[in-house]
């Protein structure tokens, strides 16, 4: 599963020789810290001085956590990750065998928190934004994560029996990333609180079609 793949590679919170000065809700700190910092001021913004002050803790405290920066924003999107998922599944899990009312559920979801005023995008997307160059740690776990999401459509796509399903996965992947965009731009009122009726309409005219 995508999400143990993600817990694999949160970052390790005690060097090889066990340091007690530095246990492990240090690092869980500043990756709470950093995450919050990334996420609403993007990463290249954010400096490890803003993060180290705000999380209390020394620059070597980090580094004995994180062994660059940009480990530490590869490490934020891991944690992304993990709560995308589960956020994915619980909608899978709502409705079992009927991938329409699944992909209904995860976008109502979508919808109601890309509305909300402190809503940023998502951290996915604004990271590949971030980061054009394709082997940069941070994009990387970006690009995995949006291939798995479309590997996934694709498949619900079929599922529902879909004349191209490959094509259904990719319209309402357009959609969840048109959503995560407009998100951002409209706020309250905007067309991402649409986006489950709209992929439910692209469902229907698919399966017509």
């Amino acid at each position: 599963m995508p999400t143990e793949k993600a817990a694999s590679h949160l970052p390790e919170t005690a060097n090889s020789r066990g340091d007690m000065q530095h246990p492990p809700r240090a690092a869980e700190r500043i990756l709470s810290v950093a995450r919050n910092l990334f996420y609403r001021q993007g990463i290249r913004a954010i400096g490890v001085d803003e993060i180290v002050r705000q999380a209390g803790v020394t620059k070597p405290s980090l580094y004995r956590s994180f062994s660059s920066k940009d480990e530490l924003a590869a490490s934020y999107l891991r944690r992304y990750e993990i709560e995308f998922w589960e956020r994915f599944d619980e909608a899978v899990a709502a409705h079992p065998g009927d991938p329409r009312a699944q992909i209904r559920a995860f976008l109502t979801r979508v919808g109601h928190r890309a509305v909300q005023l402190d809503y940023r995008g998502c951290g996915m997307t604004n990271a590949a934004i971030e980061y054009p160059e394709h082997g940069h740690p941070a994009r990387l776990v970006g690009e995995a994560n949006k291939r798995e999401l479309r590997r996934r459509l694709r498949a619900m796509a079929a599922e529902m029996g879909a004349g191209d399903a490959d094509m259904l996965g990719d319209g309402l992947l357009l959609l969840i990333e048109g959503a995560f965009v407009s998100g951002q731009l409209f706020g309250p009122g905007g067309p991402a609180a649409s986006v489950a009726e709209n992929a439910d309409r692209l469902i229907s005219a698919s399966l017509k079609g």
